[in-house]
């Protein structure tokens, strides 16, 4: 399993071919020359933290928006829970779901946690921010969500 460590400013971020929601199947070459993409990894659908994280990217997708940047959520999550989690909260970006953690694990983010003693495999929530030319632009390895997405816009204005 590729360790975060591997993925640095600079370096070409990893392809991937994921379904969606709204949008069916979504590439990221798809973006390529038209768009800055904000991926973020997120664990799951409808939990607190990560219900704060996408209603934070929601509150502030017109900024990005104006700046050629586009957000995408991925989680393991089906798509049928992204469209049940994008009504709910009304979010206005598209959701890709990794239901076999292929992309987690390109990106190192299908990790060993740990709750009340317990260890499993989940996701370790990050952030890339990934330019026009497919190269990622800045990373935010290990997300604290309050702030996190003024962190993001600050640095998409960065590519400005």
């Amino acid at each position: 399993m590729p360790e975060l460590t591997h993925l640095e400013v600079g370096k070409t971020a990893p392809a991937f071919n994921l379904d969606s929601f709204p949008d069916g199947k979504i590439r990221l070459s798809s973006f390529k020359g038209t768009h800055n993409v904000v991926l973020y990894f997120y664990p799951k659908d409808n939990t607190p933290g990560c219900t704060t994280e996408a209603c934070d990217f929601r509150d502030q997708n017109k900024k990005f928006s104006k700046k050629d940047t586009v957000v995408l959520g991925v989680s393991p999550d089906s798509v049928k829970s992204h469209d049940k989690f994008v009504e709910k909260f009304d979010l206005p970006f598209i959701l890709l779901s990794d239901e076999e953690h292929k992309v987690c694990e390109k990106y190192g983010l299908w990790v060993e946690k740990s709750m009340y003693g317990r260890k499993y495999m989940g996701v370790q929530r990050a952030t890339f921010l990934i330019n026009k030319k497919g190269k990622i632009a800045a990373l935010w390895p290990k997300v604290k969500i309050n702030g996190h997405v003024e962190e993001v816009l600050n640095a998409v204005d960065e590519l400005s």
